[in-house]
């Protein structure tokens, strides 16, 4: 992987707001500025609404926890977002998605085995990445198991982890030292 974009700034380096923003992350669930927040410390006042956001749909998102974090691997694996798979996928599994399941999406194939709710989950999540949209059926079958709320919530999922894989692709956010990146797909 090449070189990163966005360096780490020191204290010395930051801006009195881009310190209120590291403080605020930091003093936070998250407990540091891994992953995208170096660089969003460059534009802080947009970047305290997106950590707000994060902070909001990662954990106190109405979807059951193994389901939030099948929802952000999907996310990472249709942006080849190489730091947010490596994170999220040990937050999954920790959380009681099977590595088998993982390995697949990991691979850009549906997974052979998944719970009902699993399933309902990638078939929203994939859609919606896929085509910009869902259909009738993909809808319903969310709102009827879950309700109108966690619509709303996995879609603002996608879309803040589409965000973060964003952020990390341009950053060139570089995997921890020995860990093996996922393949790119053809599209």
């Amino acid at each position: 992987m090449t070189e990163q974009r966005f360096k780490p700034l020191s204290d010395a380096e930051m801006t009195p707001e881009q310190r209120r923003l590291a403080q605020a992350i930091a003093s936070g669930p998250r407990g540091g500025l891994r992953g995208p927040f170096q660089a969003l410390l460059r534009a802080p006042e947009l970047g305290d609404l997106v950590q707000r956001v994060g902070a909001q749909v990662r954990y106190k998102n109405v979807l059951p926890a193994p389901l939030k974090e099948l929802a952000i691997l999907v996310t990472a694996r249709h942006w080849t977002a190489q730091y947010e798979w490596y994170a999220h996928r040990s937050f999954a599994i920790e959380a009681g998605l099977k590595p088998a399941l993982c390995d697949a999406i990991a691979a850009g194939r549906r997974p052979e085995t998944m719970a009902a709710d699993e399933a309902i989950v990638y078939g929203f999540a994939t859609e919606l990445l896929a085509t910009q949209g869902v259909s009738d059926a993909t809808f319903a079958a969310v709102k009827d198991r879950f309700g109108e709320r966690a619509v709303v919530e996995l879609i603002c999922t996608l879309g803040y982890y589409s965000t973060v894989a964003m952020i990390l692709n341009v950053d060139r956010h570089p995997l921890p030292e020995g860990v093996a990146p996922m393949p790119h797909l053809s599209r």
